[in-house]
Order: C-alpha cells, then sequence, then structure tokens
C-alpha cells in the first residue's frame, strides 16, 4: 500500500497543490481552517535527518533542507499518513532551493509546514544575543521563499534561546524578530494568515516567557507571537496528567491570548524496552481533556539519529522506510482519538494580553523599548558617510579593535550598544560586525583630531571620501551624530544607501570601503562587552598618536 501511494505521490501530484489547500489562521486561542471555520489540532512529527535543533553555532555546520528532497518526501509521507500526520515541522530550510514537490505532495496528502526561520550559524544565540542584518535576511528570505505555499501555517522565530536563568535577555531580541517577520509579512503583502511564534523549553523561567512573548507593550507595532511552542518531555513512559505536570501546563494557558501546543515531545527515559518502545500514553490526554486549552502537538522525531528519538529508520540505502515499534504505539494510540472541537463561528475569544514581567532576579529583559529593526540601507550609508571606514574582512580580528576603542572611551561604542535590561539600544546595534567596528574607528578617528594614526588599527582601516546620498539622509539623522537615535524600521529589503540620489562629500582620501559583512563573532556580552585591560596593551602597536 505505502509502495502504491508513494508512486502516486511522484506521479500524481500537481503543483497547484499548495494552492488549493485551505490555510490554517489564529483565532483567539485556536487554529482554524479558513474554508469551513472547523477547529484544527496539530497531530505532527518533526522531520529533519541529522539535525540538532538546539545545537552547533558554528557557520560551518551543515544540514539537509527536507522540503528540497522530493523523493525523501514520496518516501515517508505515506507512513506520515499511517501515523494520522497533519503537520511537520521542520528546522531549517535553504531558501535558495525549489520546495514545490515536496510542498505540492505534502498538500496533497493534507500536510501542513511549521518552519524554524533560523539554521545553524545563523540564528539568535542565547549567550550572545543580537539582531541584525544578517540575521534579519535569513529570516526574510525563509519567509519569501515559504509564503506562497498555503500548506505553510507559519515560523518560529526562535527555539530554545533561553534555557538557562542566566539567559532570559535573549528573550528581547527574539521578540524584536517577531516583531519584523510580522512587520515583513504585512509589508509584502503575504497572506495574514501566516503566523510567527517561538517554541520554549520546558525552564525555570516558562511562564515569565510565555508572558512575555504574548504581552504587548506597543500598540502600534505589534510585538505579540500568533502561537506558543512547547518543547515539553515530561510525561515518560506510563505516567499521568499530575506526574507530568500536564494538569499545570493546563491550568496556566487557560487563559492565554494566543493557540499553546506541544511544539515537541515524546519522553525517551525509562521506557521499558528502551527509547523505540514509547507507549505515547500521553496521546490519548493531550487529545482529550486539554483540547480546550492545547492544539494539538509535533512528536519528536521522524528520522532516527545519534540522540534515540526517531519513530522510523532508513534501509536500503535510504530508499525505504523500517518503523520502530513506538510508531506502531503512536499509531494506535492516534487512532483513537477524537478532540472536542469548537467551530469559529460559535467561538469568541475572551483572553487578553498578559501583562509583561518585570525585570528583577529572575528576569532581564524589558519588554520595551526592543532592539531596533534592522536596517541594511542604514547600515549602508552610515559606512559611506564615515571618513574612517573598516576594510579588512577579517572577522576574527575585529574583538581585539572593538576591546581597544570601547575602553578608550565608552561613547565611541553607544551606536551600537545593547542592553535588554534597560532598553538602551544604539541606532547601529542592528548592523553587522564590521560596519559597528567602522562606526566606532570613525567616532575614535574623529576623537583623537583625525590623525592618520588614528584610523589604522594594524592595518584594518582605512580613511575614505565620506558621502551621503540624498537618500540617506533622514536615516542618518534620525540616528544623530553620537549613534543613539533610531531610524526608521524598513518596510522592504534593504537597499543600497548609494543607490539613488545624489551624494554630498566631506574631505578625506581614499575610496569607500565595502561594507560586505562578514560572519559572526563574540565581542561582548549584554551591552557590548566587558573591555580586558589586557586589550589595551595587546593594541598599543596599533597606534602611534
Amino acid at each position: 500500500m505505502a509502495a502504491a501511494v508513494t508512486a502516486a505521490l511522484m506521479g500524481g501530484v500537481t503543483a497547484a497543490s499548495y494552492d488549493d489547500i485551505p490555510d490554517i489562521e489564529v483565532y483567539g486561542q485556536h487554529f482554524f481552517y479558513t474554508n469551513n471555520g472547523s477547529q484544527f489540532f496539530l497531530k505532527g512529527v518533526a522531520y529533519q535527518q541529522n539535525y540538532s535543533p538546539n545545537g552547533s553555532t558554528s557557520t560551518n555546520a551543515t544540514y539537509t533542507d527536507p522540503l528540497a528532497d522530493a523523493t525523501g518526501c514520496a518516501r515517508d509521507i505515506p507512513y506520515m499518513k499511517q501515523i494520522y500526520t497533519n503537520i511537520i515541522r521542520v528546522y531549517a530550510i535553504d531558501p535558495t532551493k525549489d520546495h514545490d514537490e515536496c510542498m505540492a505532495q505534502l498538500a496533497s496528502a493534507d500536510i501542513y509546514v511549521i518552519a524554524d526561520l533560523g539554521e545553524p550559524g545563523t540564528s539568535i544565540e542565547s549567550n550572545d544575543p543580537v539582531w541584525d542584518v544578517t540575521l534579519y535576511n535569513r529570516y526574510i528570505s525563509v519567509i519569501d521563499s515559504l509564503q506562497k505555499y498555503k500548506n505553510v501555517l507559519g515560523f518560529f522565530a526562535g527555539n530554545e534561546n533561553v534555557s538557562s536563568g542566566n539567559q532570559t535577555a535573549a528573550a528581547a531580541f527574539v521578540k524584536a524578530a517577531v516583531r519584523d517577520a510580522k512587520g515583513y509579512i504585512n509589508s509584502q503583502g503575504y497572506r495574514s494568515t501566516l503566523g510567527v511564534g517561538y517554541a520554549t523549553a520546558d525552564v525555570p523561567t516558562r511562564d515569565e516567557l510565555a508572558h512575555y512573548f504574548a504581552c504587548e507593550p506597543d500598540s502600534t507595532n505589534s510585538t505579540q507571537i500568533d502561537f506558543w511552542g512547547y518543547n515539553v518531555y515530561s510525561w515518560c513512559g506510563d505516567s499521568d496528567y499530575s506526574t507530568s505536570s500536564y494538569g499545570e501546563r493546563v491550568d496556566f494557558f487557560s487563559d492565554y491570548p494566543v493557540p499553546a501546543f506541544f511544539a515537541e515531545y515524546g519522553c525517551i527515559e525509562g521506557i521499558d524496552g528502551g527509547a523505540t518502545h514509547r507507549p505515547f500514553t500521553e496521546v490519548e490526554v493531550l487529545y482529550g481533556n486539554m483540547t480546550k486549552v492545547f492544539s494539538g502537538g509535533i512528536v519528536y522525531e521522524w528520522f532516527m539519529g545519534t540522540n534515540d528519538y526517531g519513530l522510523v529508520d532508513l534501509t536500503d540505502s535510504d530508499a525505504s522506510v523500517s518503523p520502530y515499534p513506538d510508531f506502531t504505539s503512536l499509531r494506535s494510540q492516534l487512532a483513537t482519538v477524537s478532540p472536542s472541537s469548537t467551530a469559529r463561528s460559535a467561538y469568541t475569544p475572551a483572553n487578553s494580553a498578559p501583562a509583561c514581567p518585570s525585570t528583577g532576579t529572575s528576569w532581564a529583559a524589558v519588554a520595551s523599548p526592543l532592539p531596533p529593526s534592522p536596517n541594511a540601507q542604514l547600515c549602508a550609508c552610515m559606512a559611506a558617510s564615515l571618513q574612517c571606514n573598516i576594510k579588512s574582512t577579517n572577522a576574527e580580528a575585529y574583538a581585539d579593535v572593538f576591546d581597544y576603542i570601547c575602553a578608550a572611551d565608552s561613547s565611541y561604542c553607544d551606536g551600537f550598544a545593547h542592553n535588554a535590561t534597560t532598553g538602551d539600544y544604539g541606532g547601529y546595534s542592528g548592523c553587522d560586525p564590521k560596519d559597528q567596528l567602522a562606526w566606532a574607528a570613525n567616532q575614535y578617528y574623529i576623537g583623537n583630531s583625525k590623525s592618520a594614526s588614528a584610523c589604522d588599527f594594524s592595518g584594518l582601516a582605512t580613511r575614505q571620501t565620506a558621502a551621503t546620498a540624498n537618500s540617506c539622509t533622514s536615516l542618518l539623522s534620525a540616528v544623530g551624530t553620537a549613534g543613539t537615535g533610531t531610524a526608521a524600521s524598513p518596510t522592504v529589503r534593504g537597499t543600497s544607501a548609494g543607490a539613488t540620489g545624489t551624494a554630498t562629500k566631506t574631505s578625506s582620501k581614499a575610496a569607500a570601503g565595502s561594507v560586505s559583512a562578514p560572519g559572526f563573532f563574540e565581542y561582548g556580552g549584554v551591552v557590548f562587552g566587558v573591555y580586558a585591560l589586557t586589550a589595551v596593551g595587546s593594541l598599543m602597536g596599533m597606534l602611534v598618536l
């Protein structure tokens, strides 16, 4: 039977199927089909091979885009339907690849997709969070790539970015990403049913996290998530409603203003027979007395890997699927559930946004102001307007220069400060490291009477003829000469600062440096670093004033 369905998927699916499937909308605390108003409960599986969702931050990490593998989709979808799958979660996709065939196969099988916006090396880091042009461009490229498919339910702007008590400041940067992803979807005229949410681990700050992402401090610019994903592994084996704390979660989320669901579930600890024998007894409860509050869940995960969570193994050189015993258990459990649903026409949302959590010993991030929206045009305008710019693209050499300049005078670095606890953000905090360093170097150069030796830094910097295009004037004016103001949010993709308008110039020498940004590096903590005194000594050779 599976082979017959696979053949049908490979031979009979047309690209139009993802245009015909009814999209899913968020309305109050629930998801609904837009064609008939019936409630949508997630019966999903995490679908990404050889990938750790909260793993490597290295830019060298690789992954396989599951939505670009039409053969793999055709192989797996018939088995997914055996466990009643109606949604998959993918953790990283390549926006440059073609996803039409796989998305059409999924739509033909009535399967929806929720996609994370990051990728290894390009996501908001828990211990050194930023929200900058590189991240923004990655996120909107994923949105651009997937928005046309009506079987895309939405996106996660972050996954487990706050995993310990000392990482709560990172939430501000993810909330800013939620704001800008939603703003981008709206500015591009993409369908309004595309949602943006956050997925959290079951951490001690989970209540503050839930309130933080659902609160709405700015009525003119929405920062509220559209849905909340919980990665929950507290029901192990034959647990129960009380022992697993499922009841506590239902009580807490009973007045939550947006849909909540299990973005990952399926504990493998203490299972009789081992990890591949999960009984999935939580299914009866999740789709039973929890459905007034929770909208189902997504089992972790489809492919067997080194972590032993897989439901299936691939055999015959990845041509065939071999289910494990817990695949059968999950199928049996899901076959018996019949969630009590609510029709959209009979439902009136009553829950309002919660108050934002106060900063204190357990919570570090203020909800307003948030990091400014990254604006590539602003960053390019700034770099062109400088008299001292950074010419080197060797990001590994930047950290010492950052430390040296900021230790010399912290005001030189105010333009890219980012303090989530006080809500103090420099106007250029959304620029990439190369442009931020250029700003600091220029401030240092001006502060040292524009001495030629004050714009060198062992050859990393160069003087240039500063230029400001007419299209840049208002942006740079908003940020100001100290770099502490805030420019308007971009509504479309950033463009080159010099693409339009007539430039005005100030005296210096050399051509404008490149404004392309290299990869990330860590140069500090919450603000912009704790500047080591040893860096001053190591950098003295860079400058002879």
